[in-house]
């Protein structure tokens, strides 16, 4: 990473950045932060000038932790909801990891109450703009991360992803978003916020370089509750690529987004790898199935959560509240059934990845959503979940599935919002994904608009 680079030579110290990023974050026009601890940060990266590491791969850089996940000790984690109180707990697992890499974190994020939106418009505020198109959301439910990235706060957030939390607002704000296999992140001690398994977090970040720096810095020997996923070789010399280019007319895909995946292809098609079409009706069940999944765990999970507890329902948004209603409603054969077609879906997907070896899709429908495109005033359940796949119809899948999937942009539209492509590969392939992708960010078809605040 540049910045971890500047501080390790010299040529700025962590408490400069630290300070360069405070007063960034000061101003924050996008509502990217939901807490500000300046003292924290800076005793933080005074730590490390007192003690440098230079091999340490973020030595000194200032990070965000986002308000879901974790958590990080010194940081309360509200989940974007009035119904938690400010508690402050122990670092993660994860949590350590950041730390140990250099990293110092001075606050946290914003994100949509517990989740539950591919926008982060938590009606405790702030509302978070996408620093592309102020009108526009970031996305969700990482949305004040990417926000945070790409207006340059920082240069890496902290970001989780369990229906595509991480990839999507990466791809509404030009960044780079893996989502890990399962099983590739530590999820410990508590392992009780990971949902059966469909959650993981890492960040979203500039650069695939920097993506893979944080991969190898976070991730393997998690401990459980997954054994480590065994890596594939990141050879990408020749590989067979299923190229899917629409959503079969099921959901609607604007021609710049579909160009764009046109145009991956044929890069690396000239690479030497092999192109395969691949046709929406070979996801159309699993997109469907990966969809109920989702919601059922959700509810059940959020359901849970209130009742262990003990919190006010009342005090959520009604939105929240029709989802903790549904999830207390659900049977436990019903929930036994959806958790059974989850292992369907991932079966399904490891054949189709006998036939190919990456499968390149689109990753979103049509350019970030106007802001209240996802609103939180209602208990319309199955609106809300509708809306969300219909803005990434393949997000939910590599979740659902296990498999590790990444974005990044690959050019930009007629109003400048950047263009995403995803790319998924079998369990373990994570490596592989961010070969291609660091092949495919060669081209420099995006550029960022915001310096980050601190580098020289």
């Amino acid at each position: 990473m540049a910045l971890a680079s500047a501080v390790a030579a010299g040529r700025t110290s962590a408490t400069e950045a630290m300070r360069a990023a405070i007063a960034a974050a000061k101003v924050d026009p996008f509502g990217a932060m939901a807490l500000l601890d300046a003292e924290l940060g800076l005793a933080s990266a005074a730590a490390y000038d007192h003690a440098p590491d230079p091999t340490l791969p973020f030595l000194g850089v200032p990070t965000l932790a986002k308000d879901l996940g974790g958590p990080f000790a010194g940081i309360p984690m509200r989940a974007g909801s009035r119904t938690l109180a400010d508690d402050v707990t122990a670092d993660s697992d994860l949590a350590r990891r950041f730390r140990a890499s250099g990293l110092c974190l001075f606050g946290s994020t914003t994100a949509p109450e517990f989740g539950l939106a591919l926008s982060s418009e938590p009606a405790m505020g702030p509302i978070c703009r996408n620093p592309l198109d102020p009108t526009r959301t970031a996305g969700g439910s990482s949305g004040g991360a990417a926000a945070a990235v790409a207006s340059g706060i920082v240069a890496i957030a902290h970001a989780t992803d369990a229906g595509g939390s991480i990839r999507v607002p990466a791809a509404c704000c030009g960044l780079v978003g893996l989502k890990p296999s399962r099983g590739g992140m530590p999820a410990g001690p508590g392992f009780g916020n990971y949902l059966g398994g469909i959650a993981t977090e890492l960040a979203v970040c500039r650069s695939v370089r920097d993506t893979a720096a944080a991969f190898a810095a976070f991730s393997g020997s998690a401990r459980g509750p997954f054994p480590n996923p065994e890596m594939l070789g990141a050879d990408t010399s020749s590989l067979r690529i299923g190229m899917l280019t629409d959503f079969g007319g099921r959901y609607a895909i604007d021609p710049a987004r579909q160009a764009a995946i046109e145009a991956a292809g044929r890069s690396l098609e000239c690479d030497g790898h092999q192109l395969i079409p691949l046709a929406w009706a070979e996801f159309d069940a699993m997109v469907t199935t990966s969809a109920q999944v989702f919601e059922t765990i959700v509810s059940v999970n959020l359901a849970a959560l209130f009742e262990a507890f003990s919190l006010d329902k009342s005090a959520a948004e009604p939105l929240t509240q029709a989802v903790i209603e549904n999830g207390r409603a659900m049977g436990a054969m019903a929930v036994w059934k959806q958790l059974d077609q989850s292992v369907l879906v991932s079966h399904a997907l490891w054949k189709m990845f006998d036939r190919v070896d990456v499968v390149l899709t689109p990753m979103l429908a049509g350019p970030p959503p106007l802001l209240g495109h996802f609103p939180n005033d209602h208990g319309d359940t199955t609106a809300h979940f509708d809306r969300m796949t219909a803005m990434a119809p393949l997000a939910a899948l590599a979740n659902i599935a296990g498999c590790p999937a990444i974005t990044l942009p690959f050019g930009s539209d007629a109003a400048g919002l950047p263009v995403p492509v995803q790319l998924l590969a079998p369990m373990g392939g994570d490596l592989r994904l961010l070969m291609l992708a660091a092949r495919l960010e060669s081209e420099q078809r995006w550029t960022h608009r915001f310096p980050v605040a601190g580098l020289p």
